[in-house]
């Protein structure tokens, strides 16, 4: 599969030859599914958390007599079944994460790639550097049509231009090793460099 480099500023660049068993695969709903699930149940914070009937902060007197009364047994307040008594089996904190293989996870990479390659919505760019500046960078991306935009890089990101692209609504920047597929399917555009291809590449083999 070959796909046209470009330059940032809008230049051509010649061409790069994608692999077919890593771009060129027909994506699969179910493994993107798999994969984007296991990463966002990874990444949830798992905090939440309610009191019990033993941390309330009432009194544990008994509230009124055993017998006599012709209502029913009680002891304290902090029971369950009273206003602003504790909660009974409620959430306590505990990680959602949980196991995926990884040739699941390397699998669910190429189908996301696959997908934004046949969805024409895959850019290679020659590589990811600037002066540094963020008005240049957000000139160039405006330049290119590109609003929600993944750019990826290889082994590591350019320092300038991270700086340059950090204040810029709707770019991300990551390295290589950062690609995942929750992040390539949430935006419009993927953008990777001929560094990101061959580190991809190496990566998926």
């Amino acid at each position: 599969m070959k796909l046209d480099v470009i330059k940032l500023d809008g230049g051509t660049a010649g061409s790069v030859d994608l692999g077919e068993d890593i771009f060129g695969l027909e994506p699969r709903a179910d493994i993107l599914h798999r994969v984007v699930r296991w990463q966002r149940n990874k990444r949830q914070a798992g905090t939440h958390k309610v009191k019990t009937r033993s941390e309330t902060s009432y009194s544990t007197k008994k509230i009124y007599r055993q017998k006599g009364t012709g209502g029913a047994r009680h002891g304290d307040r902090n029971a369950p079944i009273f206003r602003k008594g504790g909660i009974y089996k409620g959430p306590t904190p505990r990680s959602h994460a949980h196991e995926l293989p990884k040739k699941v996870r390397a699998l669910g990479l190429k189908h996301a790639l696959s997908a934004k390659a046949r969805a024409g919505e895959l850019v290679v760019i020659e590589d990811a550097s600037s002066d540094g500046k963020t008005k240049t960078l957000a000139r160039q991306i405006k330049d290119l049509g590109w609003k929600r935009v993944l750019i990826i890089d290889g082994a590591q990101v350019n320092a300038e231009f991270a700086r340059a692209a950090a204040n810029i609504e709707g770019l991300d920047v990551l390295p290589s090793m950062g690609a995942n597929v929750y992040d390539i399917l949430r935006r419009d555009t993927l953008v990777l460099t001929k560094a990101a291809v061959e580190a991809l590449e190496a990566r998926l083999k």
